[in-house]
């Protein structure tokens, strides 16, 4: 057992596995041992900083959910944007949940739009669940502020995938769209653009979100595909 993995189970707590358990249903119940997300982010930092750093970020396959987290986000506080795009490279193989999947939010990505556009291409042109619910998290993330481009909305649109969690990113970005480019987004839903289960999950994420206006979370759900 390594050092960081001995820290791993001191601070766990069994309840907690239980709920993360729950959360994240599609791992195995012995690869997580319960350590909050705070925690897990104080390790991550402590360990870009000690002797087991290189030996930890090679080492893929993890053995533990948590060493999962602790990578992403280790990723996501790598300040150099090339640096931080051949990591998550190399990691997205091995990325097999959601939970890890949306940790991993490089912030050098944010100061980087342009250069980042064939890489989001890449990621969600690719056969691998998770390297596409990455590729739109992206773009939800970073591309719907000021560095919006309509393309995205026909980028994100046009991928066809029957995994759960693809679908359901895409129904999330959609439906953060909607609450921050609504004038160019809603005629993807007047069009039916969209799977009818993606549709009609887009419209219930808008519907569930407190930056759409009453009156048009009324008009999206006479949108509505029965």
């Amino acid at each position: 057992m390594t050092e960081l993995q001995e820290k791993l189970f001191e601070q766990s707590e069994s309840e907690y596995a239980g709920f993360q358990a729950r959360v994240v249903p599609n791992i195995e119940r012995n690869t997580i041992i319960g350590v909050r997300v705070p925690k897990l982010r104080s390790m991550a930092s402590q360990l870009t900083k000690s002797s087991e750093y290189d030996d930890f970020i090679k080492g893929l396959p993890h053995n533990y959910y948590e060493e999962n987290i602790i990578h992403a986000v280790i990723i996501s506080k790598v300040k150099d944007y090339r640096t931080a795009v051949e990591m998550a490279d190399g990691f997205l193989p091995f990325v097999d949940n959601w939970a890890v999947c949306d940790t991993m939010r490089p912030k050098a990505f944010e100061k980087h739009p342009d250069g980042l556009t064939d890489d989001i291409k890449r990621w969600i042109s690719s056969d691998e669940e998770y390297t596409v619910r990455f590729g739109v998290d992206i773009l939800m993330t970073y591309y719907l502020d000021d560095e919006f481009n309509p393309e995205h909305l026909r980028l994100v649109s046009d991928i066809k995938s029957d995994k759960y969690y693809v679908k359901m990113m895409i129904a999330w970005y959609f439906a953060t769209a909607l609450a921050k480019q609504w004038d160019l987004t809603v005629p993807v839903i007047e069009q039916c653009c969209l799977s009818d289960w993606i549709h009609n999950k887009t419209i219930q994420k808008a519907c569930e979100s407190f930056r759409i206006e009453p009156e048009k979370k009324a008009y999206l759900k006479g949108l509505k595909i029965k």
